[in-house]
């Protein structure tokens, strides 16, 4: 991906600030409808582990991990990666490792550090991988950088679902960033299969809706990679 290499790294300490002051309208309190409804279509089988980047305490884990999946996570913020696991009753086991710190329980594997740390080593365990609410949390550049660098660490056959909004840029800034479609095929195009499975309006009253936009749509695609 050209300039990809050229990115600036993550923010850490804006994503810690928005932890330390609760300031996550991202997080959602149920697992995400277009997850449950496109997720079969994909075919991956029961103990297929599942890639989830930039995983914040999503329910969508705990759901993925319900079906069968092992879940691989990573998370900049160990605010979130400590109350996802006690809201789940869960104790999880810690181990530091070059990749960051990992915590381990209920099928679950949730490292605390930075997504561009892990290696095609680490993520060659992953059949699939589910997005909602990361690549439109980060700016064009890291987006780049994120799509050129780090999807290209899955092996190939890898499947997944990426979940994006849409609305004029222009209307508010990011985060969360409108990602047009043309964008996403740009992005992912080159090494992966892309495949819109369905575009939604979202509408003002909805909890999901993105204050200051004049209009906001969601989209699914399903990616496979060749």
């Amino acid at each position: 991906m050209p300039g990809a290499s050229h990115a600036p790294p993550i923010d850490h300490q804006f994503w810690h600030d928005r932890w330390a002051t609760h300031q996550i309208g991202f997080h959602q309190s149920t697992p995400t409808p277009l997850l449950l409804k496109h997720w079969p279509a994909l075919g991956i089988a029961p103990g297929a582990m599942v890639f989830v980047p930039l995983a914040g305490k999503s329910l969508d884990m705990a759901w993925l991990a319900a079906q069968g999946h092992p879940v691989l996570g990573v998370e900049l913020s160990q605010i979130a990666v400590d109350e996802f696991f006690a809201e789940h009753g869960l104790v999880p086991e810690v181990e530091a490792t070059r990749y960051g710190v990992h915590h381990r329980a209920g099928g679950i594997e949730l490292i605390r550090g930075d997504a561009f740390d892990l290696d095609a080593g680490l993520l060659s365990r992953c059949a699939a991988v589910f997005d909602r609410a990361a690549l439109i949390a980060l700016p064009p550049a890291l987006r780049a950088r994120y799509a050129g660098e780090l999807y290209a660490r899955l092996p190939h056959g890898c499947r997944g679902l990426l979940v994006t909004l849409e609305y004029p840029q222009a209307d508010r800034d990011g985060p969360p960033f409108s990602v047009q479609e043309d964008e996403v095929r740009a992005l992912y195009g080159g090494d992966w299969t892309v495949e819109l499975r369905e575009r939604r309006p979202i509408l003002p009253e909805h909890p999901g809706y993105v204050g200051g936009a004049s209009r906001l749509d969601t989209a699914v695609y399903g990616l496979l990679r060749r």
